[in-house]
């Protein structure tokens, strides 16, 4: 007797559904990575790390530069357009300190048009934020971590979009959970016709 066949769904987070390019931001050591990989665990999506990728080019030999810098960004940003134009939901790990960083995610959202989601992450603690810097070991050599005063130092612009703003001090289920409430927000239409998320700028989880 031939044994009756059933269909085998995929798993939740491998179904089929439109991509979405999440954008993680904030200074080094707020915990960036961290939620970046609880994240991806949960949703299936793609992580890409910008400091893997220059630190891949400094254990190829290259200096240290602005221009590994850049290179790292513009790798991602590529990897990531394979990635969403595949169908694949995205994860972007890096400082995104400044407009023209942002600029870039916004301009591969729109290209591929995917939703975009940005989210801010904090560690408003002081204490906390700089036992994070110098008590961890450096996450990708021969990428060194920036020292304390190096952090402080970094310049970090003023949001101009909305994004959803997360505080790694508080629970990691909790700030998880808001996280994947942000994500699931449905997009809604302004008077001009395009898409925002409904959360509102600097939307606090946790």
């Amino acid at each position: 007797m031939t044994p009756e066949r059933r269909a085998v769904r995929p798993p939740e987070s491998r179904r089929a559904s439109t991509p979405v390019l999440v954008v993680l931001a904030g200074r080094p050591g707020v915990g960036k990575s961290y939620v970046a990989r609880r994240l991806a665990a949960r949703t299936g999506a793609v992580w890409l790390r910008v400091d893997t990728l220059e630190a891949a080019m400094l254990s190829a030999g290259l200096e240290r530069s602005p221009e590994t810098g850049l290179a790292a960004y513009l790798g991602v940003r590529d990897q990531a357009r394979e990635m969403l134009s595949v169908g694949q939901s995205v994860i972007i790990d890096a400082v995104n300190g400044i407009d023209e960083a942002r600029a870039m995610w916004r301009e591969l959202a729109r290209t591929c048009s995917v939703r975009l989601r940005t989210i801010d992450v904090t560690c408003p603690d002081p204490v906390e934020h700089r036992r994070r810097v110098e008590d961890r070991p450096a996450p990708t050599p021969p990428l060194e971590k920036p020292t304390w005063d190096e952090v402080r130092a970094r310049e970090y612009q003023p949001w101009t979009e909305p994004v959803l703003s997360v505080d790694t001090t508080g629970d990691p289920e909790t700030v998880l959970a808001g996280i994947l409430r942000y994500l699931d927000a449905a997009p809604r239409r302004t008077r001009g016709g395009r898409p925002t998320a409904r959360t509102p700028s600097r939307s606090r989880a946790a």
